[in-house]
């Protein structure tokens, strides 16, 4: 019983001793690389187990999945990008343009007495009504703040018959271009009789004549003067 016990004891040392020459062996074929955390062979190969899976070193945290070392390794997709929508250039404000700039206006007219009146009348002829038509219409383009309309009489007749004679006839010039539009706040009228006589002294000498009547019309007028300002376009 000794002696097969003895063959026994010999026998699973000698199968030890080889169990443990061809581990030894193995582990020394086996290298721990601590720069990829994965256990190599001699040559540099990656070992795996049975199952196809890489053994960690135990050095460091596990390593990333790769398709070398995992069956099931499935790639990694990066979700889709998402552009967002362009933005818009700001809305550009256009400039305002200023407006057109207002020039004072200053203009005077003269019309002649004869033809808005007949002679000694301050009733308006139809010719008279013409002329004032005429300078109603150009007051469109201009925005008057004053209309001073200044009526004269010749010297035929009395001082006192000329003054109303004048006050009359530029009543009826206001009274007219009123009926037309122009604003009565702002038409001042005065009458200056014979005091302001265009004729000199002497030109037209004598008594009343046809003569004498006709050197005088120049006398006989009514002076309109507007002061406004006008919009340059």
């Amino acid at each position: 019983m000794s002696k097969s016990f003895n063959k026994k004891q010999i026998g699973l040392a000698v199968a030890c001793a080889l169990a443990l020459g061809i581990l030894s062996g193995a582990a020394s074929a086996q290298n721990i690389n601590k720069d990829n955390e994965l256990v190599t062979d001699s040559r540099t190969a990656v070992v795996k187990s049975g199952f196809g899976l890489c053994w960690h070193s135990g050095f460091g945290p596990p390593p990333a999945s790769t398709p070398e070392c995992d069956p099931n390794y499935v790639a990694y997709v990066a979700p889709p990008v998402v552009k967002s929508a362009p933005v818009p250039p700001p809305a550009q404000v256009a400039a305002l343009t200023p407006p057109p700039a207002a020039t004072p206006v200053a203009q005077k007219l003269t019309l002649d007495a004869d033809t808005l009146f007949d002679f000694d009348k301050a009733t308006l002829r139809p010719a008279g009504r013409d002329t004032l038509d005429t300078f109603v219409g150009n007051l469109r383009d201009i925005s008057p703040e004053t209309i001073m309309a200044i009526g004269h009489a010749d010297r035929i007749g009395t001082e006192r018959y000329n003054q109303r004679l004048s006050e009359q006839r530029v009543a009826t010039v206001k009274a007219y271009m009123v009926s037309k539009g122009v604003e009565p706040g702002r038409v001042y009228t005065e009458g200056k009789g014979e005091t302001q006589p265009v004729t000199k002294a002497g030109d037209c000498a004598g008594p009343k004549s046809a003569k004498v009547i006709a050197c005088l019309q120049p006398d006989r007028r009514v002076d309109i003067e507007v002061i406004g300002t006008k919009t340059d376009r």
